[in-house]
């Protein structure tokens, strides 16, 4: 005779289960949605874009930009909270450029992850000037 382990035969696929996301899936997430509003220069505080930057040339530190650089994320079984650090262009509304990452991350993160945000705040730490390229690449000659 077959024991009953609690699972009723024939009940849905998705119910017999559990799925965990991690944090990090979500940071990623939220992350690639930020980066896709008009607007954003980048994420994080220029101190942690300049040791993400260093770090990046580094032989074997691993290839191109860190996904979750200037995200954190609080994710339970149901819900999420995200706080964002991000740099703005030169002339562009910063209320607005806000709302649309807030947005786009709140759309991205429900859809793909399925938990709902509860809030995403978003720091506002430097603003991307049109010659801050050219100081930039004087600052990458000297480091390197």
């Amino acid at each position: 005779m077959t024991e009953n382990i609690g699972v009723k035969l024939g009940a849905a696929p998705g119910s017999r289960g559990r799925t965990t996301i991690a944090d990090v899936v979500v940071e990623k997430i939220a992350g690639m949605a930020a980066r896709d509003v008009r607007g954003v220069y980048a994420l994080g505080s220029g101190f942690a874009r300049s040791m993400g930057s260093m770090r990046e040339r580094m032989p074997g530190a691993g290839s191109g930009k860190s996904a979750t650089r200037g995200i954190s994320v609080e994710v339970g079984e149901l819900q999420a909270a995200i706080d964002l650090e991000i740099v703005v262009d030169y002339g562009v509304s910063i209320t607005d450029v806000a709302g649309a990452v807030r947005e786009n991350v709140i759309s991205a993160v429900e859809r793909m992850a399925g938990r709902d945000v509860v809030e995403v705040n978003i720091t506002v730490s430097d603003v991307k000037l049109p010659d801050d390229e050219e100081d930039e690449g004087e600052e990458r000659q000297r480091i390197q």
